[in-house]
């Protein structure tokens, strides 16, 4: 019952911003964490930014200080800033928590969003 989608992705030349969203709908309860990962081909898939409940963030060393990752009830965020070629990917997202008056657990992905940097 719980699902997830991403947008934001597209095109955008060297230096330039987007912002990801990953909006996540269902009876959930709360949102115990979440994280953005990408994957390039001939690659394996990257622990981009990652958040928790108590909103203590980490990046990967390749995109510290350019990239911001945030929350809310029921949405998570990734503003990307000077973008490199390098970056270019398909983004996930991944949310976690508990769902439902039961308060079940849930561990959610999204489709992935591309993202290409180039001239």
């Amino acid at each position: 019952q719980v699902h997830l989608r991403e947008s934001g992705g597209g095109l955008v030349q060297p230096g330039g911003s987007l912002r990801l969203s990953c909006i996540l709908s269902g009876n959930i309860f709360n949102i115990d964490g979440m994280g953005w990962y990408r994957l390039a081909p001939g690659k394996e898939r990257e622990l981009v930014a990652s958040i928790t409940s108590a909103e203590t963030t980490q990046y990967a060393d390749s995109v510290k200080d350019r990239f911001k990752i945030s929350r809310d009830r029921s949405a998570g965020y990734l503003q990307m800033n000077t973008l490199k070629p390098e970056d270019t990917a398909i983004y996930y997202c991944n949310m976690y928590g508990t769902k439902g008056k039961n308060r079940d657990g849930y561990d959610v992905w999204g489709q992935g969003t591309q993202v290409t940097v180039s001239s």
